[in-house]
């Protein structure tokens, strides 16, 4: 595989993971699985093409790094907001149940 072609793998692996950070801000969870199992697949080519030896790779480390932690934090935040509606949702169930046992 020729060098180019491997750079472009980091390419492609940072353009997933901000496309899945824009995914999570948005609320958009199961997208961010799909693009989540696409960037799995090019990790693993990534891996598999010697792109982690080259010198090119330690300085994109870095900012993959961060991209994958915004991505982490994103995704963190959103099951944050989805816990709390989901527990809103108990409690007004809860509530309808007292209710229709008190009319």
């Amino acid at each position: 595989m020729s060098r180019d072609k491997r750079m472009d793998l980091l390419d492609d692996l940072q353009n997933l993971l901000e496309k899945q950070i824009v995914l999570a801000h948005q609320g958009n969870i199961s997208d961010v699985e799909i693009v989540s199992k696409q960037a799995g697949r090019l990790v693993e080519e990534i891996t598999q093409s010697g792109v982690v030896e080259l010198d090119e790779f330690k300085k994109r480390r870095k900012q993959l790094r961060k991209l994958y932690e915004e991505l982490c934090l994103a995704v963190t935040a959103q099951k944050a907001d989805l816990t709390e509606k989901l527990s809103r949702v108990r409690k007004g169930k809860k509530t309808v149940k007292i209710y229709r046992k008190n009319v």
